[in-house]
């Protein structure tokens, strides 16, 4: 079974970016495509969310330790 690679913070903006720019220049119709899109979104905004989270904490807590 091949090891699945983990996703990056830049990675998921790039491609969010890709899926903003197809929904945009797009004139075809296609529902299923469309919502199989906007799902991915919703996922990649999620994954996104959760990583700056992260983040966050982590900056507090260095932020905390040098004061």
């Amino acid at each position: 079974m091949a090891k699945e690679k983990t996703l990056t913070y830049q990675e998921a903006v790039t491609e969010l970016e890709k899926i903003l720019k197809h929904l945009e220049q797009t004139e075809e119709v296609n529902i299923d495509l469309i919502s199989a899109q906007v799902k991915r979104a919703g996922e990649l905004m999620e994954f996104c969310r959760k990583q700056l989270h992260v983040l966050d904490a982590e900056l507090a807590k260095i932020m905390e330790e040098i004061n």
